[in-house]
């Protein structure tokens, strides 16, 4: 079984054919990049493949079983590309897809929830059989920015004591190895999350101890937050797309007490402890 994954030289493909390399012969894995050189180190397969490309799509998925889809971190048209890679999977015939999308995209009126909920009704209109992983947040989003919260001595949000079960992209990608190698994922739809349901006064007191020093969590309104952001540099729509994850998720869009992301995996989701510690080492 040929398995196949888009985005390969991202940080969640590079996690994932790692894990997959352990569950199948790496002779049967295909990476797809923008830039297959840059996925030289990955020790599989690599071919050419551009979201934006349809033309040269069908040929890159040539004998390919399964299509691990990961979404596209360029918003500009998001939904219009994934078409692209699912008509192409179409074409190709592709015996199944899998999608990472977000919690509840079905129902959840978060901004973010969007396009992946015009995703996962566009691979049905295909008529596609699918497995789709509905993604949690991820612990990095947090800890991936603790340099500068630290320096500037306080974690910032909107999220006040709103609830998340996130994990890491090692969870996330090791769960997606897990199902493009196994059986009986076919036309399953998985709500992911950590095992942990946390605040973010519970990340900025982990720091806290981890570190030695006081590093509160400051709640803003979502007008001071967007502004703070776009003072990063940060464009004014995405911007506003994380604020209105944070203000949105104190109706528990982001939370999910499943474990289904625990027996995907065989064991315990990465505690927040371990997290904070990677992302400070």
């Amino acid at each position: 079984m040929t398995i196949a994954i888009t985005g390969a030289t991202g940080q969640l493909g590079r996690l994932a054919i790692a894990h997959l390399k352990t569950l199948t012969d790496p002779a049967q894995i295909i990476a797809l990049a923008r830039d297959p050189a840059k996925a030289a180190d990955l020790g599989v397969t690599a071919r050419a493949f551009d979201y934006t490309a349809p033309d040269a799509m069908a040929d890159a998925l040539n004998g390919v079983d399964v299509l691990a889809l990961i979404s596209s971190s360029d918003f500009n048209d998001r939904v219009g590309q994934h078409r692209n890679v699912i008509n192409a999977a179409k074409a190709a015939g592709v015996g199944r897809i899998i999608y990472t999308s977000i919690l509840k995209a079905d129902v959840s009126p978060m901004l973010i929830a969007a396009d992946h909920r015009a995703t996962e009704q566009a691979i049905r209109d295909a008529g596609l059989t699918a497995t789709i992983l509905r993604n949690g947040w991820y612990s990095e989003n947090w800890t991936g920015n603790l340099a500068g919260a630290i320096d500037a001595g306080a974690l910032i949000g909107a999220a006040g004591d709103a609830p998340f079960t996130p994990a890491t992209r090692g969870d996330y990608a090791q769960a997606l190895a897990v199902v493009a190698a196994g059986d009986g994922h076919e036309g399953q739809i998985y709500e992911l999350a950590g095992d942990e349901t946390i605040t973010l006064s519970d990340i900025a007191a982990e720091v806290s101890r981890q570190t030695g020093k006081q590093i509160p969590y400051n709640n803003l309104p979502g007008d001071v937050y967007q502004g703070i952001l776009e003072s990063f540099g940060l464009p004014a729509g995405f911007a506003s797309v994380l604020v209105d994850v944070d203000v949105k998720a104190h109706e528990g869009w982001l939370a999910d007490t499943s474990g289904t992301l625990n027996r995907l995996l065989g064991g315990p989701t990465t505690p927040l402890a371990q997290a904070v510690r990677a992302a400070l080492a």
